[in-house]
């Protein structure tokens, strides 16, 4: 199984506004950036369409070391969140519906494809590659590139 090294990121401009998500991925020392954008969106929807678009851009089932600054993201799979919403008909357990669920729905699909190990970065503490999802992510949103996919 071949071994992808996976960085994303999501931004938005106000929270709900205009927001763009990134990755890069590194396969055997070859890099490919992806971003993306939508005109209303939320942080948190970004950062999970970074990670779907990322999964989603691979050819066939890896290894997947994928890095986030989002707690969010990781820890609904670190911590099995995702599990308990499913078990609990998509309910946090205050009773509240799972915000963005056709999201979470399809990472928990391409997990079902794809070994992930779900690893949490510090964001904006000098990490080249989270430092260039973010600039990617920020620059997707002033390029109103909503069309889902962009590479440099």
């Amino acid at each position: 199984m071949k071994k992808v090294i996976i960085y994303t990121d999501g931004a938005c401009s106000k929270n709900p506004g205009p927001g763009g998500w990134a990755a890069i991925l590194n396969y055997n020392g070859i890099t490919k950036e992806i971003y993306g954008s939508e005109a209303m969106t939320t942080n948190n929807r970004m950062e999970l369409m970074a990670a779907i678009k990322a999964l989603e851009a691979l050819k066939e089932p890896c290894e997947v070391a994928l890095y986030s600054d989002s707690a969010y993201l990781v820890n609904a799979f670190n911590h099995h969140w995702v599990d308990k919403w499913q078990q609990n008909g998509w309910k946090t357990t205050s009773g509240k519906l799972v915000e963005n669920k056709e999201l979470w729905q399809k990472l928990i699909e391409l997990s079902k494809i794809h070994d992930i190990k779900w690893i949490k970065v510090r964001g904006h503490s000098h990490n080249e590659h989270n430092e260039r999802c973010d600039e990617l992510a920020k620059s997707a949103i002033q390029q109103n590139n909503t069309d889902g996919v962009g590479e440099i």
